[in-house]
């Protein structure tokens, strides 16, 4: 197993076990499967284990297996703040201490302010008191490193990563999302201010090998071996990943015993600069092949923002476009997620048809023409329902 060190100079696996996808038994986490999944990574050196207070029973789950495999020492866990539920000071202690009961510790090795889209909700929290509690957490010892977990775009990526003294923090980043959300820019500020960066959905939640088109999958087939064997679509996304320095550590949500082999002799194999100007050349190919499928040629470099109505316009198209690069539910998801915990953000129903982002957009894309298509796909009806009532109920 290979190790990045975090800011006090600590190793971290670069390989962390994402405790989100445990084996179900029915409606419950299969425990003992679990367990001895998770024993065996383990001793092949992870030891970065994620998990947060939404996913269902996975807490619980990791604080009764590490219990009866008596390495908590040994460990770091990683957990989440679910920030869009907090409505006051006194809830930051209430949840924390009922994180800590379920994972059976007296304290978090990284604990996150989860789900992160934009300043507001770090600033919410700055005013319910979260700077103070944060530093009285440090203090006592039960909080050891601070972070979060982010789903916006770059630019506000950016506000937040210098709006704190961040000991960490969490992006999605993959060779398709290398400039949408924090993005390679954002994984680069991170590290320029020497904030170790934790990567999830490496493979898009298994996207990236389970639904590509069948001339990528054949690239990745004929691709040279490494290390005297062929790799799989998963090992070319890790691997392009841990080619970077500024990658800390990839979470992958391993559920079996083949998989947990495998992505750990990845991670004692691959380096930073390992990749070659044809293996780079490769997975470039392999985008070109997915990104066949795009509606929207928009590349994300928001030079059509602001918009003069609030829209997201980077976020529409991209989620359009994931509807058919992935399926038209990945895409509907991810937008009906942002846009329900962004309160005050305008939908692309919103476009007045002024131009303006047009006029700024190095593609030519005729933004408010396609913006309408986005709309229509995104937020049919019944969606639109749903986020409006989810508002309706909403956390803030």
């Amino acid at each position: 197993m290979n190790y990045r060190n975090n800011r006090n100079g600590e190793p971290l696996s670069v390989l962390g076990y994402g405790c989100m996808r445990f084996t179900k038994n029915g409606s419950s986490i299969d425990i003992d499967k679990a367990e001895r999944e998770v024993a065996r990574a383990v001793e092949l050196g992870v030891n970065y284990f994620d998990t947060a207070y939404i996913y269902p029973g996975s807490e619980v789950a990791v604080g009764e297996i590490f219990r009866r495999l008596g390495c908590r020492k040994d460990i770091n866990i990683a957990t989440k703040l679910p920030q869009y539920l907090i409505k006051s000071s006194a809830a930051l202690d209430k949840y924390f201490n009922e994180q800590l009961q379920r994972l059976q510790t007296d304290y978090v090795d990284y604990y996150l302010m989860h789900m992160i889209t934009d300043i507001a909700a770090w600033e919410k929290l700055k005013k319910l008191g979260i700077e103070e509690w944060i530093k009285k957490q440090k203090s006592s010892g039960r909080i050891r490193n601070i972070g979060f977990s982010f789903h916006g775009n770059t630019d506000m990526f950016l506000e937040v990563l210098n709006a704190y003294d961040w000991d960490f923090c969490q992006i999605q980043y993959n060779y398709l999302d290398e400039h949408t959300q924090a993005g390679r820019r954002g994984l680069k500020a991170a590290a320029e201010k020497g904030i170790p960066v934790i990567i999830m959905a490496p493979l898009r939640g298994g996207k990236l090998v389970e639904l590509l088109p069948d001339p990528a999958r054949k690239l990745i087939a004929d691709a040279p071996e490494k290390n005297g064997r062929k790799l799989s679509a998963a090992d070319w996304g890790y691997r392009w990943l841990w080619d970077q320095p500024e990658v800390t550590c990839v979470l992958s949500g391993m559920n079996s015993l083949d998989m947990i082999e495998e992505n750990a002799r990845n991670a004692s194999e691959a380096a930073a600069g390992g990749f070659t100007e044809a293996d780079f050349a490769m997975i470039d190919a392999v985008k070109a092949e997915i990104n066949k499928n795009v509606k929207v040629n928009c590349t994300g470099c928001n030079y059509c923002l602001p918009c003069p109505q609030g829209i997201d316009i980077p976020l529409a198209f991209r989620c359009w476009n994931r509807m058919y690069t992935e399926n038209k539910m990945s895409g509907r998801k991810e937008y009906l997620q942002i846009m329900a915990l962004q309160k005050d953000m305008p939908d692309a129903g919103s476009c007045t048809g002024c131009g303006k982002c047009a006029r700024h957009c190095p593609q030519h894309i005729d933004i408010p023409a396609e913006l309408k298509k986005a709309r229509s796909a995104l937020t049919p009806a019944p969606v639109r329902l749903a986020l409006r009532a989810v508002r309706m109920f909403k956390f803030w």
